[in-house]
């Protein structure tokens, strides 16, 4: 693809609305009430960035979005459209997919290891209090302090043992170490287990570089995460995105200004991000979003309402497509004016009057120009999808699964030794170790507790070298001092 790009057509009112690819890495907003077209102008979006060279993440939450791969056209309300707009017709053309899962079933196996997790995230899929997750904080330093790798569930349920049998020794140094905290986060750990999430948590681990790939044509990859059943653990689903983009934030090189961006990542059901989330957590992300467009990346957060979302974030959002909201209650209509205040306004209408009144797949629509200043909004029809509407069938999706370059690194789990291995390994020694040293000594002395984290333990630590210290990486937002070890 030629680093000049066209301008991105998105919708046509008065005028074609178009979006400037390089604004794009400017982060965007899709807001509307359930029902009012914002899935097809993410599918619309999406198509138009692979279009023109930029790779795209997104999660299909509702198990609609698959048929990006295959030609559309046909579709009798696409046609409706097209006829609409006086558009001669719509060229039926279909994206290049990957499909991930979390699962492994419907896509590319999502995983990553605890240790790269962080405890901050993981605090919140468990569900921990704030001494509770200081607690597993302190778990994970100790397992750094002794070159323990954290790749698993059942590396970090024997961590949480180990800590809590051996309290009374890391006291001095780590501080109190509760038991009651240590079995709410065992706990929380199993139920995480019966709910799939130990999937989730191992290797190969996910590289989220692999999400740059483009096809022969040039086309950028539409990397999508089947997300209709991680729904149904909503702080899991938030939670990965979050760790997704901190990822990409950490990897991806300073960029500066680009003609495009080098990946736009979308952010469905938003508000699941910053629900109950503490103030630490939400500082956090405030901050990866206003960074990470320096790396060439542009967030498009999707939601009902505008007002979902901080402050802090929304004022990041310069691209806006506002769907029609609905006002049937005193509230309702104080989120209307709300997300209207959020507009640049336009002279020739009542922005909080229109909001309610737009049809389906109708929008209000502020671009960023070529200056970074949002234009006035215009009230437009969004432009309809090249591909098929309908899902794929389970025999069409496990092709395309097949047939992507990840399948063989990614489909097979790899259960290396980790700290489950080692621990057990350790106590299986204690007491041959125990009984070697009494005899060695030549008078009885006070009760010591072993040290099952000896001089070859360390030993085996330095020799790890730079890969152990790949795996301990804490990004930023993977501890509670955001720095990196």
């Amino acid at each position: 693809m030629p680093d000049t790009v066209e301008r991105i057509p998105v919708a046509k009112g008065m005028q074609t609305v178009y979006m400037l690819p390089g604004m794009a890495n400017r982060h965007g907003l899709i807001a509307g009430a359930t029902g009012t077209g914002k899935t097809i102008t993410l599918r619309v979006l999406a198509e138009n960035f692979s279009a023109i060279g930029v790779p795209v993440f997104m999660a299909d939450i509702k198990g609609d979005l698959s048929g990006l791969v295959k030609p559309g056209g046909d579709n009798q309300k696409v046609v409706e459209r097209a006829t609409e707009l006086g558009l001669p017709g719509i060229l039926p053309e279909g994206s290049p997919v990957t499909f991930w899962d979390v699962y492994g079933e419907s896509g590319i196996p999502v995983r990553t290891t605890v240790s790269e997790m962080g405890p901050l995230l993981l605090s919140r899929i468990l569900d921990l209090s704030d001494i509770q997750a200081d607690v597993l904080t302190v778990l994970f330093r100790i397992a750094d302090d002794r070159g323990l790798l954290l790749l698993d569930l059942k590396d970090l349920k024997a961590m949480a043992r180990y800590c809590s049998d051996h309290a009374g020794d890391l006291k001095s140094q780590y501080g109190n170490i509760s038991p009651a905290s240590i079995g709410s986060i065992q706990r929380s750990l199993l139920n995480l287990e019966q709910q799939g999430g130990d999937r989730f948590f191992g290797e190969p681990a996910l590289d989220v570089m692999d999400f740059l790939k483009t096809d022969a044509s040039g086309r950028g990859m539409i990397n999508i995460l089947t997300a209709d059943s991680l729904m149904q653990s909503p702080k899991l689903y938030a939670t990965l995105l979050l760790w997704l983009m901190s990822e990409l934030f950490e990897k991806f090189p300073e960029a500066g200004d680009l003609p495009k961006p080098k990946l736009v990542f979308f952010f469905d059901e938003a508000h699941l991000l910053f629900q109950d989330a503490p103030k630490m957590l939400e500082d956090r992300i405030v901050q990866v979003v206003r960074l990470i467009r320096s790396k060439g990346i542009g967030v498009y957060f999707v939601t009902q309402n505008p007002l979902d979302l901080p402050d802090p974030v929304l004022g990041q959002l310069g691209n806006r497509v506002q769907h029609a909201l609905r006002a049937f209650t005193v509230k309702d209509q104080k989120n209307v004016k709300g997300a209207a205040q959020t507009l640049r306004p336009n002279p020739a209408f009542d922005t909080v009057e229109v909001i309610t009144g737009l049809g389906t797949g109708e929008a209000l629509i502020s671009m960023l120009d070529e200056k970074g200043s949002p234009t006035p909004v215009e009230r437009a029809l969004v432009y309809p999808p090249h591909s098929r509407i309908t899902p794929l069938t389970t025999e069409e999706r496990s092709l395309v699964i097949r047939n992507s370059p990840f399948f063989a690194g990614y489909m097979n789990p790899v259960d290396r030794e980790s700290a489950y291995e080692q621990l057990k390994k350790k106590a299986e020694m204690a007491p041959e170790v125990a009984e070697e040293t009494k005899k060695k000594s030549p008078k009885p002395t006070a009760s010591v507790p072993v040290d099952i984290f000896g001089s070859a333990a360390k030993s085996a630590a330095r020799a790890m070298g730079s890969q152990l210290g790949r795996e301990i990486l804490r990004g930023v937002l993977g501890s509670l001092s955001g720095t990196r070890k």
